[in-house]
């Protein structure tokens, strides 16, 4: 399962590879991932190599290499069967593939090894992972609105992601958050973001911790009439968070948001039925002008009978 996961997840998301080898991010990536390949492998670079093979060869791995290799195999199919986008599992290969070109180079030549480590900073310095740029239907709030837009109206329910755009999690989470966004925004049910990297005093007030340690980012809290009912990851009483997935599924089944929004569209039902009333008011009725006279000639006639 641990390889049939990323696999299936990588042929669901063939699309987006495409889109992915037009950015910088990605291409230099690959490159730094298959370096020490690279310069195994080439003619006329591999030949100067040191090896420890029996036969001499310096253009193939030896058993020491083959056995990093493995291991660094090992590490990221353990890390694959928590991540949740093809995000986070291309981010965990690049990751650890680094890792395993450092180790790699530093024991073949250390030289070559703080090259290698040199571009790894630089780059690391430089490039940033591409933000998500899709649709979605997101309201970002800063110190100074988020308290009002929360209290304006008490009928709307809120969905607050609580993020830091360093934070390689957020990063991963901000596509899925884009789409449960699509799916469910109304009327009466919206989704909101606020950067607690940025904005210190937000974090503080609604006690979520920036710390990578505490593992609280992002946080998604739920909102009716201005207070907070419920929030993932929970808290324990140390301050770290409940380990918790961040997938699709789990956050609708979590905040039961199949339920909030057929609420929240009856809500935008009765609205829309107040507002049209309050346009085209009830006329009253008028009354028929014959059986105003048929009454005006009853009074006469019981006047002149009184006579």
């Amino acid at each position: 399962m641990a390889l049939l996961t990323p696999l299936f997840a990588f042929l669901y998301h063939l699309p987006q590879v495409y889109k992915w080898l037009l950015k910088p991010y990605y291409v230099a990536s690959l490159f730094m991932s298959i370096a020490f390949l690279v310069v195994r492998k080439t003619p006329g670079i591999c030949d100067h190599l040191a090896t420890q093979r029996e036969d001499g060869n310096s253009c193939d791995f030896d058993w020491r290499e083959v056995e990093i290799l493995m291991f660094l195999s090992a590490i990221v199919m353990m890390k694959n069967r928590r991540a949740i986008t093809v995000e986070q599992h291309v981010g965990n290969i690049i990751l650890f593939s680094k890792v395993a070109n450092v180790i790699l180079f530093f024991r073949l030549d250390v030289r070559m090894g703080l090259l290698y480590l040199t571009l790894c900073i630089v780059f690391l310095m430089t490039c940033k992972p591409p933000l998500y740029m899709g649709p979605e239907y997101i309201k970002y709030f800063s110190d100074k609105t988020i308290d009002d837009e929360l209290d304006r109206d008490s009928r709307v329910t809120w969905i607050v992601e609580f993020f830091a755009n360093w934070s390689p999690e957020c990063q991963s989470f901000a596509s899925v958050y884009a789409d449960l966004s699509l799916k469910y925004n109304c009327a009466g049910l919206k989704f909101g973001k606020v950067d607690i990297g940025r904005y210190g005093e937000v974090s503080k007030k609604y006690k979520v911790s920036t710390s990578p340690l505490s593992k609280q980012l992002p946080s998604l809290v739920l909102f009716q009439g201005g207070k907070e009912v419920m929030r993932r990851p929970q808290v324990d009483k140390k301050g770290r968070a409940v380990s918790w997935s961040f997938t699709e599924e789990n956050i609708i089944r979590e905040f039961n948001l199949n339920e909030l929004y057929q609420n929240s569209k009856k809500l935008n039902k009765t609205r829309g039925d107040k507002i049209s009333q309050s346009r085209f008011p009830a006329v009253p009725e008028e009354e028929e002008p014959v059986q105003q006279g048929a009454d005006t000639q009853g009074e006469e006639s019981e006047s002149k009978k009184d006579k």
